[in-house]
This record gives C-alpha cells, structure tokens and sequence, in this order.
C-alpha cells in the first residue's frame, strides 16, 4: 500500500478543512511549491493537489500554482482534483504534464463525457468518490445524490481508469479514523484499485488499512502536516 501526502489549495494556500467545509480551514504553508518540494524531499512518489475553490465553483481556479508545481517537478507524479468537469480542462492538465486527474461530479453530472475521456486518455484519470451516509456528493460535497459508491463504480468497471479514491466525508480532516469498512467493501466489489481517503490519523489507521489487503493506497494529510507521524513512518507502516 502506498502513502500519498496531500496538498489541499484554497485562495493559493495550503490548508485543510474539517468535514470538507469552506468556512472550516487550518492554513498549514503560504508556499504550495515548498510543501510540494519538501514532500518529495521526504520520499513520496506521487503527490495528491485538490483544488478546493474550483471544486465549489466548477472550474479550475488554482492551476497556475498547481502547473507551477508540476513544471518545478518535471520527473514527479502528480495527480490533480477539484473543478475538472469537462474534457478541456481535464486534458488541459495532462497535457502540460500532471500524471493524471481526478473526477468525480462529471461521473454523476456527465457521465457519457466522462466514459469518452478515460478511452481518450486510458489509465490517466481517477474516479473520486465522496460519500456521505452512503450516498455520492457531488460539487465539491455541496450536492447530493441518490446514487451509492458500489453502484457508481458499476457504471465504469469496464473502462480504464487509473484508481478510485473513496473520500467518507464525515472522517476527512476529523482525525477520528478512515472507514475502513466501507472502503475495504468497495475495493473487494470492483478490480479497479481503491485509494482511502479521509480521516486517517495514526500508524495504527494505516496498518488497519494495509492489513485489508484490497486497498492500494491511503492519501494523509492533516496527521501529516499536524507532524502525528512522519511519511517515512507512514510508508514504512503500510508496506510491512
């Protein structure tokens, strides 16, 4: 299982929210390129940026930062969410070198786009999932749906997707723990790999997580950035 850091930008800051709410926010760096370079530095192998303004606004409103990233780190995976709802924009990032990009609403709101894209650009996009109670949300966890993570993720089995990230959005930025259950369900209904997201705070998390053995990556970020453990702690935890 491989541990990836997190780097949520809001007005051109690093933060993080609680329970994905605007008006919840910890400012952890004024210097996204920095916090990019020092994870890195620490050993990642691929680096998780959301855009949380575009998320809530539907289009990219931080990607001069996020491509300023991504330029200083030509060699580096970078995988990109927040406010790719339309071919475009998701082929504008891949075309100026992120590894790939994550979308989640377009999966509920344009579905047939969205098929097109991952033929288009096979095994670079990651379908993001954010539930609540067990159901989808969708812009940025504004809005909901009546649709389950299971029956989403049914509905693009047979494309190339890179990964899923399944986000309980009632644990993110909490430091309460991931839903391991729901997440370890999800990955064992699909072949697709699952990436957890949300609420993990300790080793013993990630160990928890690891052990499941179907889940093939767990993205940190407040128990990082909150110095609970370091990432070296964290990979060294999920691979044994």
């Amino acid at each position: 299982m491989n541990i990836i850091p997190a780097i949520d930008l809001k007005e051109g800051k690093c933060v993080r929210l609680k329970e994905g709410k605007m008006d919840q926010e910890t400012v952890f760096s004024e210097e996204p390129v920095s916090m990019a370079e020092f994870w890195f530095s620490q050993g990642a192998e691929i680096l998780h940026i959301v855009d949380l303004d575009g998320a809530v606004h539907g289009k990219p409103l931080n990607e001069d930062i996020i491509l300023s990233i991504c330029k200083e780190f030509p060699s580096k995976r970078i995988q990109v969410g927040g406010g790719i709802r339309t071919f475009e924009t998701a082929k504008g990032y891949l075309e100026n070198g992120i590894d790939r990009v994550i979308m989640g609403t377009s999966a509920v709101e344009d579905p047939e786009m969205l098929k097109s894209f991952c033929r288009a650009y096979p095994n670079r996009v990651v379908l993001g999932i954010d539930a609540l109670d067990g159901y989808v949300k969708t812009q940025g966890w504004l809005k909901g749906s009546d649709l389950t993570p299971i029956q989403l993720v049914k509905s693009f089995e047979d494309l190339p997707l890179a990964s899923i990230i399944f986000t309980d959005i009632s644990k993110d930025g909490m430091m309460a723990g991931p839903n391991i259950e729901a997440t370890s369900d999800l990955a064992r209904s699909t072949k697709i790999p699952v990436i957890a997201s949300g609420g993990v705070s300790s080793l013993l998390h990630i160990k928890r997580l690891a052990e499941q053995e179907v889940i093939s990556g767990a993205i940190c970020g407040r128990a990082l950035y909150e110095k609970v453990f370091t990432y070296a702690e964290a990979q060294k935890t999920a691979r044994e």
